[in-house]
């Protein structure tokens, strides 16, 4: 993804900021998840984790099996922060979620 409007440049400096060893296909759709248009009104920051967070839940880890096993969202959630964070850290990011965090984070 080159050129853009002003927020799809901001987003990809942001993610490059967050992440910079996420890989290009995890990239490529976590800016699209971030730019999609109901995550329009968020700040750049707030609307990219969340992106990012949600990205890694359901394609890094065992969230939607445990989901489809019968639990609920919350502790499914629980189940795979560790999981999550590892993903952050191997993608250099600083940022780590916490268990009590909520939907949506108050920033980076």
């Amino acid at each position: 993804m080159t050129g853009g409007t002003k927020r799809q440049k901001d987003m990809r400096k942001a993610l490059r900021a967050l992440a910079p060893r996420v890989p290009m296909a995890d990239a490529e759709a976590i800016l699209v998840a971030a730019l999609a248009g109901h995550l329009r009104h968020l700040p750049e920051t707030i609307a990219l984790w969340q992106a990012v967070t949600s990205h890694i839940r359901h394609t890094h880890t065992d969230y939607d099996a445990l989901l489809n096993e019968g639990y609920d969202r919350d502790s499914a959630r629980f189940f795979v922060i560790d999981a999550m964070n590892a993903v952050l850290q191997d993608w250099g990011c600083a940022r780590r979620i916490e268990p009590d965090e909520d939907d949506p984070p108050a920033g980076p």
